[in-house]
């Protein structure tokens, strides 16, 4: 079954067996934005077509936030974009953005620990985070024996919700962000790389 066809959170929870929490556990990480990208994103939301359709949420108000702070963290980290993630005939699809190990082959190498995954709807945060979960449960047990929090966001491309899934457990953050409060939601994106910088900087001095 694809990622796609959970439409409920509950329906995933129930289904895999987890515990379902909501608490704030992000910390807002300052993030230098620069004017270039304020600029542009100020033009491209008043004269732009922005949020027609999902793919232009995907490519408009979420990849360019995403790319933005992952080049601080390129080094160890790479950003996918709608790659396979197929762990079983249950868990298998195209999540929109994948944040995973940078492979010591290279950069056209698909390798785990797969650490974030992002999941865009115009406006069906119920139905995003179901997919958004489905996959970060792929991702749990794609990385096998390696034991690291998931992370997860869901968006709108205006509106970002953040969770994370550790071990049987998923936790929601209360609190979302909007692109309107740009530095603060870019403090948070910030936050969540640099934890998964953090875990595979642990995983290679274990």
């Amino acid at each position: 079954m694809a990622f796609s066809n959970y439409r409920t959170i509950g329906a995933v929870i129930k289904e895999f067996q987890l515990t379902y929490t909501e608490a704030n556990f992000v910390i807002e990480t300052a993030f230098n934005i620069s004017d270039y990208f304020r600029e542009d994103l100020q033009i491209m939301m008043r004269e732009g077509v922005v949020d027609n359709s999902e793919f232009a949420v995907c490519e408009n108000l979420i990849y360019p936030v995403l790319k933005e702070v992952w080049k601080n963290y390129r080094s160890k980290l790479l950003l996918w974009s709608h790659e396979a993630l197929n762990c079983d005939t249950k868990l298998s699809g195209f999540p929109e953005y994948i944040l995973a190990k940078r492979s010591p082959q290279g950069k056209v190498v698909f390798d785990k620990p797969y650490l974030l995954l992002v999941e865009a709807k115009q406006d069906k945060f119920e139905e995003a985070w179901a997919q958004c979960i489905a996959e970060m449960i792929a991702a749990q047990r794609l990385n096998d024996e390696l034991k690291v929090t998931i992370f997860g966001i869901a968006s709108n491309g205006a509106t970002w919700q953040f969770g994370k899934l550790e071990e049987q457990t998923f936790t929601k953050n209360i609190t979302p962000y909007t692109i309107y409060e740009l530095d603060k939601l870019f403090a948070v994106v910030n936050h969540i790389f640099q934890q998964c910088e953090l875990q595979l900087n642990q995983l290679v001095a274990a």
